[in-house]
C-alpha cells in the first residue's frame, strides 16, 4: 500500500467520523500539521530507499571516501553520484570533506545518523541470504 494510498483511507476514515474529530480534542489545524505519512517506516524509506542512496550509504560504511572511488565502487555516473551525495548531504546522512591541498579532493564519510544504519544493512543482509537463496543458484 503507497503512501497515498494510506493518507486517503486516514481521511476516508477522519470524514465517517465527522464531528467526532473536535470533540475528541483533535482541531481542524492540528490535521493540518500532521504527517502525511501515518508510518515512520514510509518516512524512513523516502529518505534511504532509492537504489543509489543504498549503495552509496552501503559503499560509506567501508570508511572515507573519494569522489571517484565511490563512482569506480558503485558504477554511477557522475551526475547521479553527485546528485545522491547532495541528497544524504542535506538528509544528514552524509558528511562533505574538502582537501584543499594539492591535489584538491573531496572526501565523503557517513555521520552518526548515517553509521547507525550499519545493523539496518546487517539485518538485510541477513535477511537475503535467507530468502533470496534461489537467486544465487
Amino acid at each position: 500500500m503507497s503512501s497515498q494510498d494510506l493518507s486517503a483511507a486516514e481521511s476516508t476514515e477522519t470524514e465517517d467520523s465527522g464531528a467526532d474529530a473536535t470533540t475528541e480534542g483533535t482541531t481542524e489545524a492540528d490535521a493540518a500539521t500532521a504527517p502525511e505519512t501515518p508510518c515512520p517506516v514510509i518516512d524512513s524509506i523516502e529518505q534511504i530507499g532509492s537504489q543509489w542512496r543504498l549503495v552509496v550509504l552501503h559503499e560509506l560504511l567501508n570508511g572515507e571516501a573519494r569522489f571517484n572511488e565511490l563512482k569506480r565502487e558503485t558504477d554511477a555516473n557522475a551526475r547521479t553520484l553527485s546528485r545522491v551525495l547532495d541528497d544524504l548531504q542535506e538528509t544528514g546522512f552524509v558528511d562533505r570533506r574538502l582537501e584543499e591541498d594539492s591535489p584538491v579532493a573531496t572526501y565523503y564519510s557517513l555521520t552518526a545518523k548515517g553509521e547507525s544504519l550499519a545493523p539496518v544493512f546487517e539485518e538485510i543482509d541477513e535477511w537475503a541470504h535467507e530468502w533470496l537463496a534461489e537467486c544465487d543458484a
